[in-house]
């Protein structure tokens, strides 16, 4: 079983996340500013700002995997992507794995095409995208070679203001966004944690993958 930490974990991905890998006998540990309203079996608990020094060290310490699940929001708007690089550089140098939970605006439309991000994203939530499409370009770009990493973008339709239903499948694509016949593709919580958790049980896909239902 895997030690696996969850950055963010009281929210709304981090809290699927954390169920669904304690559920299978792996160490978790969660990490948020809130404690959890209904704190599962057998996690343990950490409350901490990860503008703390030190707070990102002390989380990816001594863990098999780190679960990114934060949002660039409140105090972590534009110091996310700055996160992302220091549990990259962290994770790197200590052989975890790092899985970032992004968003579906990082994804291309077609291959070969621009991101998301670059065409019709309402204003209010421009910002996060972007910061989070620079965590990805990190990733891609600049992270040391020996770090195992991979970024997950979700459906188009996810999130606690759309949570759907757990149906225990789901599907993976690339980094080309995919699509559902008849409208955009969705996904609920639980089948994206399904996901995540998987991946964790198969290390060495490093990359950009979109989680659909």
């Amino acid at each position: 079983m895997a030690r696996i930490a969850v950055l963010g974990g009281t929210g709304y991905t981090g809290e699927h996340v954390v169920r669904e890998a304690a559920s299978r006998g792996h160490h978790v540990t969660a990490y948020s500013r809130s404690a959890p309203a209904e704190p599962v079996a057998g996690v343990q608990y950490v409350q901490a700002s990860f503008l703390e020094e030190g707070a990102i060290a002390a989380a990816v310490a001594g863990q098999d995997v780190v679960v990114e699940a934060l949002s660039p929001r409140g105090e972590l708007a534009g110091r996310l992507d700055g996160l992302v690089s220091d549990a990259g550089r962290l994770a790197a140098e200590q052989g975890a794995r790092l899985v970032v939970v992004g968003g579906w605006s990082a994804l291309r439309i077609e291959e070969g095409g621009p991101r998301a991000v670059e065409g019709d994203v309402p204003e209010q939530f421009r910002p996060e995208a972007e910061e989070m499409v620079r965590a990805l370009e990190w990733l891609e770009r600049d992270a040391p070679d020996a770090l195992d990493w991979v970024y997950i973008s979700p459906a188009q339709v996810y999130g606690a203001f759309a949570p759907g239903e757990a149906t225990g499948a789901y599907r993976v694509g690339g980094d080309v966004a995919l699509t559902a016949e008849g409208g955009p593709s969705t996904l609920s919580g639980p089948d994206l944690a399904l996901a995540i958790v998987d991946e964790i049980g198969r290390p060495g896909r490093t990359g950009h993958i979109n989680v659909a239902s």
